[in-house]
């Protein structure tokens, strides 16, 4: 399975960036893959290489190149919950310079970059997102809604929200198919009820899903919030709605 570092210039400098492709030569539907808020580490180049394995291009972005390329800072081998406290302490000053503006500035960048390789097909790509993740994948697919065809969220944050530019709001504007897998508690009934009447209100295929007996982070294999069963159906769930809505087949 090929991979690499790619550089992305956008507007701010060079966002550095994993890919992983098949390694048959035609082009392939391009995904870009954006990681929670632990960033870009062996963990995301994992799930990128077994999306490749079932013939798509994968770019998973270093969300936080701003300052400085990726690990932006050590994270031991697995991230258990004694050493949380001191990684969200450097953390979390990234994740709030991570304004609106940047992200939006780098969806034009990386939906750009990612449709111009040589591997990735002419037509429309994904964003799939984890945890803050999911929140830059919606914002992806509303702000390109001609070229994103499907929008993956799993244990999402900050996808509805109080704030004037929530990502829920811009939601009217999505023409992409759209699966949310939450975790218990990530959401309150009327945060999803909120999500859902905006997705109605869109006209788009959806699904959104709490998997039961799960953390928020369970896709994640190197921190305690681990479910196996939940990362399966996480799977179950992503892969059919990329082969619709990428491959165009079935309605």
């Amino acid at each position: 399975m090929p991979t690499k570092t790619v550089q992305i210039p956008t507007p701010d400098g060079q966002a550095d960036a994993f890919a992983a492709f098949p390694d048959h030569g035609e082009r392939h539907p391009g995904v870009l893959l954006y990681p929670d808020a632990l960033g870009l580490r062996p963990e995301l180049e994992k799930k990128a290489g077994e999306l490749a394995g079932h013939g798509y291009y994968v770019l998973v972005p270093n969300l936080f190149y701003r300052h400085g390329p990726a690990p932006v800072f050590d994270l031991p081998e697995h991230i258990g919950e004694e050493a949380r406290p001191a990684i969200f302490a450097q953390l979390m000053p990234l994740v709030e310079a991570h304004t609106t503006e940047r992200v939006l500035r780098d969806a034009d960048a990386y939906v750009g970059f990612l449709t111009a390789q040589p591997e990735v097909g002419a037509g429309p790509v994904a964003t799939i997102g984890y945890c803050m993740g999911a929140a830059l994948a919606m914002r992806t697919a509303t702000a390109h809604p001609g070229q994103v065809a499907a929008v993956a969220g799993f244990h999402p944050g900050f996808l509805v929200t109080d704030a004037p530019d929530s990502p829920h709001h811009r939601i009217p504007e999505l023409t992409a198919r759209v699966h949310i897998g939450l975790a218990v508690g990530d959401m309150t009934p009327e945060a999803i009820g909120e999500l859902n009447q905006a997705l109605d209100a869109a006209g788009v295929e959806y699904t959104t899903e709490v998997y039961p007996d799960t953390i928020h982070g369970f896709t994640m294999a190197d921190t305690d919030a681990f479910n196996p069963s939940a990362l399966q159906r996480h799977w179950d769930r992503l892969l059919p709605l990329l082969d619709r809505a990428l491959r165009n087949s079935g309605s």
